[in-house]
């Protein structure tokens, strides 16, 4: 009998847990009978009660839900593999905890697993969220398919259903500041891709902050992308072009005895700009050597406080 593990990170959801769970144990009846599903709640270090929350779901519904309370917050990709190392299933798959994502499309990830797709993806073809967030979130993975991974399906995702061979395949590259959904893109296994539309949260308020977009975004860029360095190295090149051919103009004015033209001003916006891209270029290095130094400590993505078996 197989078993799907459904991966659930949380973070100040106390509101939605009981919501949610409800949800998950209903939409089993559209699974074919012989499934066999389990569900990891995993606490991201929650300053609410979400965690009293899992355990009050766990005893009122006994042996369906595993509970993995982490010992501090790491980050929701980082509470994703963690629930990937206590995940028992043949196969995957990660959800939110806000019911964002529509579980009633689960089964029919599943069917796809059956048939022998390892990698099943939602893909958010549009979303009932409106104005800046719809439009960073555009932004973002637009960026991403230009300069990363160009078969990242449009609108992104996270909303995911995969087989066991992947999750192990993630587990063993141990990637720090990284997108453990693009992860599973990058290993290369064909995909089949189901658009919906993304729901609007009803409960609670959401802690996705613009400084985490941010991050997402340069760890996205920097984990899959050359672009960054490549594009320093371009503009130094282009701004090394530009002295040279001003050179050879001031040259030239000497060798004719042209008065030299005063330049003050000029000299000192080329001066200023000159040394903005030098900072910048060493902040973008910087972020590589940065990303370097975490990797080679080798600290644990995550620790582990307590784990609430079924």
């Amino acid at each position: 009998m197989p078993t799907l593990s459904v991966i659930v990170p949380c973070y100040f959801n106390e509101e939605n847990i009981p919501v949610t769970v409800r949800e998950l144990l209903a939409n089993e009846a559209a699974f074919p009978p012989e499934v066999t599903v389990e569900y990891v709640f995993v606490n991201d270090g929650s300053g609410d009660d979400t965690l009293g929350a899992l355990r009050r779901a766990q005893q009122q519904y006994p042996g369906r839900i595993r509970v993995v309370d982490l010992a501090g917050n790491v980050g929701s990709y980082n509470a994703i593999v963690a629930g990937m190392a206590h995940a028992t299933g043949d196969c995957m798959a990660v959800i939110t905890a806000d019911l964002q994502d529509p579980p009633e499309l689960l089964p029919r990830m599943y069917a796809y697993w059956q048939q022998g797709i390892k990698l099943v993806i939602g893909n958010r073809q549009d979303r009932e969220e409106t104005g800046l967030a719809q439009a960073l979130a555009r932004l973002f993975h637009w960026l991403m398919r230009r300069l990363a991974l160009r078969n990242i399906p449009p609108g992104g995702f996270d909303f995911v259903l995969f087989d066991r061979q992947v999750a192990t395949e993630v587990l063993k590259l141990h990637e720090r500041n990284s997108n453990v959904f693009y992860l599973m893109l990058w290993l290369g296994f064909a995909y089949v891709n189901i658009p919906y539309t993304r729901r609007r949260r009803q409960l609670g308020r959401s802690r996705w902050t613009l400084s985490k977009k941010v991050k997402l975004l340069i760890d996205s860029l920097l984990a899959f992308s050359f672009v960054p360095i490549r594009a320093i190295s371009a503009l130094g090149l282009g701004l090394g072009l530009v002295a040279l051919l001003y050179g050879c103009y001031i040259i030239a004015l000497k060798l004719f005895g042209s008065n030299e033209p005063a330049g003050w001003s000029a000299l000192m916006v080329v001066l200023l700009f000159v040394s903005a891209f030098q900072m910048v270029a060493l902040g973008i290095i910087g972020e590589y050597v940065w990303r370097g130094l975490d990797a080679a400590r080798k600290r644990p993505l995550y620790v582990v406080r307590e784990v609430w078996d079924k």
